[in-house]
């Protein structure tokens, strides 16, 4: 089975931070994404220059087949990045990692993902997507998708709604299920429409947190996911730390989280969704697949950013042998 993932090729740089007050000096919204302009992300790293910065490769389809690839699955992905530090430093992670990078080229400088993390582990972003919004529908075609079984897209890419839209229908024609994460509360709000069609008429696997359930229905998740259901085959909707719920149609299965000393969700929902597509592709349980996804996601909000080293790989692996072996 091979996974193919799109989205935007973004450099994540991450600060720990204790007064929300610049949330409203930078006119963000706390837990929001916004897409901001070169020099805010150049006044915010001023205004929190004594504040220690990690950086990391990121995105969410990005993370979400990083994860994957670590778990052994064949994976792909398409972005864009410039030929800049940033992004040979894209490069050089993926292959590194297992992914096979078809990262196309582009003119502007690599996209940034500046991750503000409040002591509740809440992550605001702020998000220049540099190169990465230079994707063009003309710059995928058919052969790309040819001998993928899943094929993985993130909402953010709702900035360009004709390239998303070709994406998922070359996808269904070359014969892989659609999986597709909402990505954020705010882009469902100001994309509704567009993304009700796309998720009706393309989309096989469906992951959205709680606050993206409620905006894409206007209702609680348990009824979000009866009315989602409805159109897509399989739902899965995360509640933080009551777990996530999921189902295929027939089924509903509510699944735990696991219990963790959280330091930054950065990540957690896309390695949740490396989890569960992990468990489809064995041909596991839903709900052993959602604990899969809730096992990686645990895991990864111990660390800061969306990346863990190898130990704690390591005992993800430990743990996984155990859950397939139930």
């Amino acid at each position: 089975m091979k996974v193919l993932g799109m989205g935007n090729a973004l450099v994540d740089m991450m600060i720990r931070i204790d007064d929300e007050r610049i949330f409203r000096e930078f006119g963000l919204l706390k837990g929001g994404m916004r897409l901001v302009d070169s020099a805010l992300i150049k006044n915010v790293l001023e205004r929190l220059k004594s504040f220690p910065v990690e950086i990391a490769t990121g995105g969410s389809a990005a993370n979400t087949v990083h994860g994957l690839a670590k778990l052994g699955v064949k994976t792909s992905f398409i972005g864009k990045v410039a030929s800049d530090d940033f992004g040979k430093f894209m490069m050089e992670d993926m292959l590194k990692n297992g992914v096979n990078p078809n990262l196309l080229n582009g003119k502007a400088p690599t996209g940034i993902a500046l991750t503000l993390i409040t002591p509740d582990s809440e992550r605001t972003f702020a998000v220049n997507l540099g190169c990465a919004i230079e994707l063009l529908p003309e710059d995928i075609n058919a052969e790309m998708f040819e001998g993928y079984n899943i094929f993985h897209i993130e909402g953010f890419l709702v900035q360009n709604k004709e390239l998303l839209e070709k994406a998922v229908r070359l996808a269904k024609k070359a014969g892989a299920k659609v999986s597709f994460d909402l990505a954020s509360f705010d882009v469902v709000e100001e994309n509704f429409i567009f993304l009700k069609n796309i998720v009706e008429k393309y989309v096989d696997i469906l992951f959205a947190n709680e606050d993206e359930a409620t905006a894409f229905t206007g209702l609680t998740p348990e009824k979000a996911l009866n009315v989602i259901s409805q159109t897509v085959p399989v739902t899965i909707i995360k509640i933080g730390e009551k777990g996530s719920l999921i189902s295929d149609r027939k089924d509903v299965v509510r699944v735990d989280s696991i219990k963790v000393q959280a330091v930054d969700t950065t990540g957690a929902g896309d390695l949740y969704a490396a989890g569960f597509l992990y468990g489809m592709i064995n041909g596991l349980s839903m709900h052993t697949s959602g604990e899969i996804g809730s096992l990686l996601s645990g895991k990864v909000i111990e660390v800061i950013g969306a990346k863990m080293d190898d130990e704690r790989w390591s005992n993800i692996y430990t743990e996984l042998r155990k859950l397939m072996m139930e």
